[in-house]
């Protein structure tokens, strides 16, 4: 079901676009590629001078290498377009701190205390936030989600959908189904 019709007239000022690609290298890792990009549809007078509408504010990208437990192996970081040239954009080599942390175990607290207030960019590190579940579905890719490997399916208990008690997991994960208790 799609959002309600806005309740009153509206213009549209700011856009934000965060996209993930997944890859599967030919040595058989995995690599996401992020950015995110902030743009206004209109001039942005900032500290730094005009900002003409349509040009970015942000374009901040991150590409990490990954094996198959969701480990870092590599992290790059690098910001294109931002609103203090000289200054934010020198903060991408501390993104090369993520290496060795796992996106599957603890990565978003981890992220957010790693890089808190001024040890990192509140835009690159918020673009973080987003790589543990593009990185399951870029896994997922090359796996049947109910194929039974005798363990119980990842997506299992971790959201409403997929309770372990409810109708979806019933249909679909008959094995791992355990009848809810009142």
């Amino acid at each position: 079901m799609p959002l309600p019709i806005p309740a009153c007239a509206r213009e549209r000022v700011h856009v934000r676009r965060i996209e993930i690609e997944g890859y599967r290298r030919e040595d058989g890792l995995l690599e996401l590629d992020a950015s995110l990009v902030d743009v206004k549809d209109q001039d942005y007078p900032i500290a730094s001078g005009v900002r003409p509408a349509g040009e970015p504010v942000h374009l901040m990208r991150v590409r990490i290498t990954l094996d198959q437990s969701f480990t870092i192996l590599a992290a790059e970081a690098c910001s294109d377009r931002v609103p203090y040239p000289g200054d934010c954009d020198t903060i991408g080599p501390a993104y090369q701190q993520l290496v060795g942390l796992n996106l599957v175990r603890g990565f978003r607290k981890t992220v957010g205390e790693m890089f808190a207030d001024v040890r990192g960019c509140s835009h690159l590190s918020e673009l973080l936030l987003s790589l543990p579940t593009a990185a399951i579905q870029t896994f997922a890719t090359f796996r049947r989600d109910n194929e039974d490997h005798g363990e119980k399916p990842f997506q299992l208990d971790r959201c409403h959908a997929l309770e372990t008690s409810s109708a979806a997991v019933q249909r679909y994960y008959p094995r791992w189904y355990r009848k809810g208790t009142l």
